[in-house]
């Protein structure tokens, strides 16, 4: 085969620089912006019929933002056009979409700053629990009268219904006995879910007693301190059956012909709807027990928007009379709860009725304290300390209902009332739990007079203070009472010698000392909840309010160095000796650092606490540790390494990168962290002292280099390696630290084979060879400006990297291998310019050292020969695409700079096909 000298062609870098840049064009203020109002044109085609093709078609144009999707309806809703020719079932579905949207309107009277009833279910039924035995009545009645009620008439299918409520109630009984809680609460659960399948089959009166039956277990207080959890579990079913008795009714007033708008008056409802409504309060009227008769009304009180506008205001002070016939106070005061909840539902306005129930309650609340209920807790075993704690939900939901939007003269009336009552702590801690923050802020004093004057039996005057103290974390109170108030409270919070009343007071007056006073007050706290948590080890079984305490103090104390000058601050961190309790509060305080710390720190008491709270949570990994919790742990660390800074103390700098390397050995992220740091200061060293490279100067630097040349061996991922020896090489020669840079990328040369075929990318295994490119291509950029070493001859580097690919093990049928070659073919042309495209100051490049000698060029052209005859011995496998290339490669060369092809072309020993 005959040879051909091969060289590569002179290039002119500014000429190229130029030739490629954009052409700049003026642009006239009339002509397109994509900022200017989008102009629509409109065509509207009116065809007649198909024998006659005329058209007519009109156009117009606006000026102004069109929205192209309602210019294409033309003001017509596609799901309107849909329901106006549906079939019926379409048309109901259509209604029952549209009375779900009206429904959320209706309860959206009430605003978003109304803490709904759902917000406090479940921390209810979580409290109110109990081991004792339970017990469900269930009273079956026959089913008589079923048979053949299709044929009755309609007056004779009303009598057999009431007779088949007659049965229910005089039917035979069945009883469910020790039942646990579990047990209990399932049973509810199916007879919600027989509810809803009684319905969906048509057995409405079916559905109607097993409301019944559920509603007369509200009167069965025989397991006293689960009462409020069953409450809740109850009126889950009621309110089901209210919706569906409203959904009912108002299906019956949609038809194809009209729709009820959202907010109907009765005039709108047809008379079959009405009908039906006096029907279902009929049947409810003829409950002869009290309690089910009042829940059952209560729970369909909406339905009376479909008989008359007055209906549901003179429904309610009925029904809130009917709760005076109730004798048991915890009974009667759940059933005002559960009136309150509906009325504010259906009707907030009407605030009358809330305050009536109010007083009501509060001229029976006497009776808590009565010979009655004391004989039921004795029979019971249940203390008054046990027993008052049940009534808090239903007076704090009934507080909550009046208190909303309230005046201020009905407040203090409300407040003055409770005031005159003996015995009030009950009431006292509703009011406080239940109204406006501010309104408990402005009267701090006056509610800690009514406090101190309140009996302790029954109700904990700690309670009432962290009532208090849950408002004054929301509310200011006025300055000059602040000092007073805290020392007040905290005189009875101190004194508490339960370990858990004390924390559960503490936590929450700590917001209130970290908010209006100094770290001297912050400190006197937290040393009071050391010195009462620690005997016998309390913390252990209070870490959630240790939590919240640390989080209180963090969230007021953005200035660090004030917040570790806290003398108490670390040993009260020094309670949370369960390790993974004692990261979570780790990662609060780290997580805080990183959101406010604003400048660098060297401050060395910040340093040495988060060097701790760091170590905390670095010793915290194991091989169980997941990976998830790894990052966000390395990322917490990292943010601190990016916030501490010496300034020109660069010497400092380095022993804080070198001690954080032995804390922090084990998460890999940080250790890449402290590379690129070290990195980033020795090329501020190098700008700092702007080419003064002093002795001292570069022994520094030559420090930073050597740390990085040993911690990069300790990482796992190759690829992280292998960037940061280039990238660490970089520096090197940056610094003209010519041997180390030299040290780096052997390095780096020597652990290419060692690139796996497949790597995890993301919890994912992909092929190794695209990354190995990148990487490749980033290096050869490098070795342009790297000068050769005196003592191992021309183009050393590029030489051993040459041979590392050639024995690399490639993908069969893989073009990567071929690819690399081209990027050296580029490094190499680049090599053999008079002058390189780029430089490192005061770093002499091979241009420079060579001087465009001709052996030094000679020896480029060798390397040139042997990877373009790699590139051909590839091509020849190209098989069935080889004419294809040929004939790509002779295009190309007839182009005026690409002369060279021709050659190329010539040596290419490919067989046409016949």
């Amino acid at each position: 085969m005959a040879v051909f000298p091969w060289h590569s062609r002179n290039r002119n870098y500014k000429a190229e620089f130029a030739s490629c840049r954009l052409e700049a064009v003026p642009l006239e203020f009339g002509d397109y912006h994509p900022l200017k109002p989008i102009t629509v044109t409109e065509s509207k085609t009116k065809k007649v019929n198909r024998k006659g093709s005329t058209s007519s078609t009109s156009s117009s144009s606006s000026s102004s933002v069109v929205d192209p999707l309602s210019s294409v309806l033309d003001g017509t809703d596609p799901l309107s056009m849909f329901a106006a020719t549906a079939d019926p079932a379409a048309l109901a579905a259509a209604m029952d979409s549209s009375r779900r949207k009206r429904d959320r309107d209706d309860n959206s009277v009430v605003g978003s700053d109304f803490e709904p009833w759902t917000n406090k279910r479940g921390e209810i039924l979580a409290r109110y629990t109990t081991t004792e035995k339970l017990s469900i009545n269930l009273f079956m009645g026959s089913e008589k009268g079923k048979a053949g009620t299709a044929t009755l008439a309609m007056s004779e299918k009303v009598r057999t219904r009431l007779e088949e409520l007659d049965d229910f109630e005089e039917g035979s009984q069945k009883e469910l006995l020790n039942l646990t809680q579990q047990d209990y609460v399932n049973r509810i659960e199916e007879l919600n879910q027989s509810l809803k399948d009684a319905w969906a089959s048509d057995q409405k009166v079916k559905a109607l007693k097993i409301v019944i039956q559920c509603s007369k277990l509200l009167s069965d207080t025989s397991v006293i301190q689960f009462y409020p959890s069953k409450f809740v579990l109850i009126t889950d079913i009621l309110d089901t059956f209210g919706k569906l008795v409203y959904e009912r009714i108002f299906s019956m007033c949609v038809d194809s012909r009209s729709v009820l708008p959202d907010h109907f008056s009765p005039e709108n409802a047809n008379d079959t709807a009405k009908e039906t409504c006096l029907n279902w309060f009929f049947k409810i009227a003829s409950i002869r027990e009290l309690i089910p008769r009042f829940y059952v009304e209560a729970s369909i009180l909406k339905c009376n928007k479909f008989l008359s506008k007055t209906g549901i205001s003179e429904c309610l002070p009925r029904l809130t009379c009917m709760i005076r016939g109730i004798g048991d106070p915890l009974v009667s005061v759940y059933a005002r709860a559960y009136l309150c909840r509906v009325g504010m539902e259906v009707a907030p306005h009407l605030k009358e009725t809330l305050n009536k129930n109010f007083f009501d309650f509060l001229l029976t609340f006497k009776q808590i304290h009565g010979d009655t209920v004391q004989n039921q807790l004795v029979v019971q075993g249940v203390e008054l300390p046990s027993y008052l704690p049940l009534y808090p939900p239903a007076m704090d939901w009934i507080f909550q209902c009046i208190s909303y939007h309230a005046p201020e003269a009905l407040l203090t009336e409300m407040m003055e009332r409770c005031k005159k009552l003996g015995n009030n702590a009950l009431l006292l801690n509703s009011v406080m739990s239940a109204f406006r923050a501010e309104f408990i802020a402005t009267r701090s004093m006056d509610f800690i007079g009514m406090i101190k004057e309140c009996d302790e039996s029954g109700f904990p005057k700690h309670l009432l203070f962290r009532s208090l103290g849950l408002n004054l974390a929301l509310a200011d109170p006025p300055e000059s009472d602040r000092l007073q108030i805290l020392n007040e409270a905290w005189k009875v919070i101190t004194k508490l010698k339960n370990p858990q009343d004390y924390i559960n007071c503490a936590e929450v007056w700590v917001e209130y000392t970290c908010k209006h006073f100094t770290k001297r007050e912050v400190n006197t706290v937290l040393a009071d909840v050391i010195k009462h948590m620690t005997p016998d080890r309390a913390f252990e079984d209070s870490y959630p309010q240790l939590q919240l305490i640390i989080k209180k103090v963090i969230a007021h104390f953005h200035d660090f160095s004030v917040l570790f000058s806290v003398e108490k601050f670390l040993p009260f961190l020094d309670m949370f000796q369960k390790e993974s309790v004692r990261v979570e509060v780790c990662k609060c305080i780290m997580d805080a650092f990183i959101k406010h710390q604003q400048e660098p720190t060297k401050d060395p008491v910040i340093l040495n606490a988060l060097l701790h709270v760091c170590k905390t949570m670095h010793d915290s990994v194991n091989a169980l540790t997941l990976e998830d919790e790894k990052r966000m742990l390395s990322y917490l660390i990292n943010g601190f390494i990016k916030m501490v800074s010496f300034g020109r103390d660069f010497e400092q700098q380095l022993s804080f990168y070198v001690e954080s390397r032995s804390m922090f050995c084990n998460l890999e992220p940080v250790l890449v962290q402290l590379i690129h740091s070290v990195n980033r200061l020795a090329m501020e060293t190098r700008k700092v002292m702007k080419g003064n490279h002093s002795r001292k100067t570069a022994a520094f630097v030559r420090a930073c280099v050597a740390y990085c040349f040993i911690t990069i061996p300790s990482l796992a991922g190759i690829f992280t390696r292998l960037n940061l020896y280039l990238h660490s090489g970089q520096v090197a020669l940056a610094n003209q630290c010519l041997s180390q840079a030299d040290a780096f990328f052997k390095a780096a040369i020597s652990l290419v084979p060692e690139v796996p075929k497949m790597i995890n990318i993301d919890g994912k295994m992909r092929p190794s060879e695209s990354f190995l490119l990148e990487f490749l291509c980033n290096f050869f950029s490098t070795l342009l400006i790297v000068p050769d070493h005196p003592e191992h001859g021309v183009l050393f580097l590029v030489r051993e990297l040459l041979n590392v690919i050639q024995d690399y093990t490639w993908e069969d049928n893989s073009d990567e291998k071929i690819r690399i070659y081209t990027c050296v073919l580029h490094l190499l042309s680049a090599m053999s310019q008079e002058t390189y495209l780029y430089h490192i100051d005061k770093v002499d490049s091979n241009d420079s050292l060579y001087g465009g000698d001709s052996k030094f060029l000679a020896e480029n052209n060798k390397l040139c020969e042997t990877v373009m005859a790699q590139i051909l011995e590839h091509l020849k496998t190209l098989a069935k695409d080889e004419v294809k290339t040929l004939e790509y490669i002779k295009k190309q060369s007839k182009q005026p700079d690409m002369t060279h092809l021709t050659e190329l072309a010539l040596r290419l020993p490919l067989q046409t096909r016949t």
